[in-house]
């Protein structure tokens, strides 16, 4: 087919505007941000307070959830049970749900007469307004991304070698820490950085469960409501570049720890 075909040009336009839909709108932000202003916001304490609270918080939630959630997904790739698909229903609500919706459930839960607060309460804990009632809710809507992303991963890997491994002496553990985990683990921190992301820009849900302290999305629009566009904005670009330069970062751990499952295999 011709590179100047309609139906390569078609293509080619359709593409950019969509490209451009998702740039404009940041770039600008980017734009009509002076170079005073990001410096002050810099050397605001509230937003740094606020942009390492949303940073720590949300990655707590995405590795604490994590231990449950990959062996959920082996078990939805590997094993069929009844239900199965219900199962995978229930996984998948929390990405349908209204933001504050998914706030006043959480809210529920972990509220001094629901399961989980009463409990907590016991100890002398108070969740609502509280590092970890934040992080139950960032997990909440979050945690569909990691299951499902890890649960493919899974899928990929060839059975055969599960059962050859199996078939030679080892065991179902040993066969899960060497083979199906590393041959995922690709997908599985792709699903990583999704949670971790989705959790980092949560407002809805965060915001009824805890207005205090205040995670990075709430201060912004704290900051909007209160002073307007021009006060909030130069926070929103902090948290922005705050969080690419981690993403970056958790892709390039990614590639190093796939490149050391592959090196041993390629020398053997």
């Amino acid at each position: 087919m011709s590179r100047n075909s309609p139906f390569n040009w078609i293509l080619l336009i359709l593409s950019s505007l969509v490209l451009l839909f998702i740039l404009a709108p940041l770039a600008g932000m980017f734009l009509h941000t002076g170079g005073s202003e990001l410096l002050e916001t810099v050397n605001d304490q509230e937003v740094r307070a606020s942009i390492w609270l949303t940073i720590w918080v949300a990655f707590a939630a995405t590795f604490f959830f994590a231990i449950g959630a990959i062996p959920l997904a082996w078990l939805l790739a590997r094993k069929e049970f009844p239900m199965k698909n219900v199962v995978q229903g229930i996984i998948d609500l929390p990405v349908v749900l209204p933001h504050t919706a998914a706030g006043i459930a959480v809210l529920g839960f972990i509220s001094r007469d629901g399961l989980l607060g009463k409990a907590a309460n016991s100890v002398g804990l108070t969740l609502i307004n509280n590092p970890g009632g934040i992080a139950l809710a960032m997990a909440f809507v979050s945690i569909p991304f990691l299951i499902n992303a890890a649960r493919d991963g899974f899928t990929a890997v060839p059975e055969r070698l599960e059962k050859a491994a199996l078939s030679l002496g080892a065991s179902r553990t040993r066969v899960f820490f060497t083979i199906s985990l590393p041959l995922a683990w690709r997908s599985i921190m792709t699903g990583f950085v999704m949670m971790f992301a989705r959790g980092m820009s949560e407002f809805g849900a965060v915001v009824i469960v805890a207005y205090h302290p205040m995670v990075a999305p709430v201060l912004i629009y704290e900051r909007f409501s209160s002073f307007g566009l021009k006060y909030a904005r130069p926070a929103a670009v902090l948290f922005i570049i705050v969080a690419l330069a981690v993403f970056i970062l958790l892709r390039l751990i990614s590639v190093r720890k796939k490149e050391t499952h592959i090196l041993p295999d390629a020398e053997a």
